[in-house]
């Protein structure tokens, strides 16, 4: 079975703390639901973006905006592609946690989902990779450098399961999420299973086991971020790695810098948003529904719902929408604006 080979370092302990001091003032921050929206949605784009272009997608972070809020944008088709792909997933994370334990079928479903329509063969896509790859990049005479050179392609379905059974482990259930999530996304990266889009499977994979450790309850953490500022040093951190020992101390340190990194720019935010006046009138954080958040997160998206719109959404009765929106303004989240066939809700 699969055992990774790391040593925890003084560095990594110094991450691990950091993270852990701002992540819990993240947690219990005083905020608004359409500011947590606001950095749950911002946080979305930011990942979709920075993970694909790491990659080499050519949109920019206003394309992959626009991308988001379901505008049209001028841009190759495959590069568009690939950003929707990656914001499907990450904005339906949750139904990739597996029901009992991972399995091969799942990451070859996230692989799926990640590249559909956007590979030179369709019978690529979310399935094992049937030929040798190489990891490298183009010298400015045109030449392939090979940075690193992936396990024989008849081995990848059993090292994949192999990992997959250390994954799902009682002792690995109970390390630090941090670790288990760079782990993982090396592990991905090494093995490097698929044809392509290796490097966004690793990090969905990394994202997922966050957020089922409950890491990143509030979806407020966009990790790919740090990657993409300085793609090098990524790099790098990966090819640090010896191949004959695959000691990965060096590129845990990397992953946990990263997300220290992450979770401390949304502390910075979060203390701005909570501290002012408008977040102390609240004495705790308002609990919302599941359907709650989703009103409101649709009044955000547009500026407003109609009793109708809400009707046609959650296919459910008038009687049933009044009362969840005089919850909702009760509490002072939202507001009715306009009267008869006029009448909407806005966010406050």
């Amino acid at each position: 079975m699969y055992k990774p080979h790391y040593q925890i370092s003084d560095k990594i302990v110094n991450h691990l703390t950091e993270i852990a001091v701002a992540r819990e003032i993240v947690e219990k921050a005083r905020l608004v639901p359409k500011w947590e929206i606001f950095l749950r949605r911002e946080a979305l784009i930011h990942s979709a973006h920075s993970s694909t272009h790491i990659e080499g997608n050519s949109l920019t972070l206003e394309e992959v905006s626009q991308l988001a809020l379901g505008r049209e944008i001028s841009a190759i088709r495959k590069d568009k592609q690939e950003v929707l792909n990656y914001l499907q997933v990450l904005s339906n994370l949750e139904k990739y946690i597996p029901k009992e334990k991972f399995a091969i079928q799942l990451i070859l479903q996230i692989h799926k989902d990640l590249v559909k329509k956007t590979l030179n063969r369709s019978e690529d896509e979310g399935v094992f990779r049937n030929r040798q790859v190489v990891v490298g990049y183009k010298d400015n005479e045109g030449r392939t450098v090979v940075t690193f050179q992936p396990p024989r392609t008849k081995e990848v379905p059993q090292l994949v399961q192999s990992f997959l059974d250390w994954l799902n482990q009682s002792g690995t259930q109970r390390m630090n999420s941090v670790l288990v999530a760079g782990i993982a996304h090396y592990e991905m990266v090494r093995i490097h299973p698929f044809i392509d889009g290796n490097g966004r499977t690793a990090r969905t994979l990394a994202t997922l086991l966050l957020l089922m450790q409950k890491f990143d309850t509030k979806r407020f953490f966009a990790l790919d971020d740090y990657y993409d500022s300085d793609r090098m040093a990524y790099y790098a951190a990966l090819k640090s790695v010896d191949s004959k020992t695959i000691n990965i101390t060096k590129w845990i340190e990397y992953f946990c810098e990263g997300v220290a990194f992450s979770v401390n720019r949304v502390k910075e935010k979060v203390l701005v948003l909570s501290g002012s006046k408008k977040a102390t009138a609240f004495l705790e954080q308002v609990a919302l529904t599941k359907r709650q958040m989703q009103i409101v997160e649709a009044i955000s998206h547009a500026g407003k719902i109609t009793s109708k719109e809400m009707q046609a959404m959650f296919k459910i009765s008038p009687q049933a929408i009044h009362k969840e929106m005089k919850k909702l303004m009760d509490l002072k989240v939202v507001k009715l604006a306009g009267a008869g066939r006029g009448a909407r809700y806005e966010l406050v």
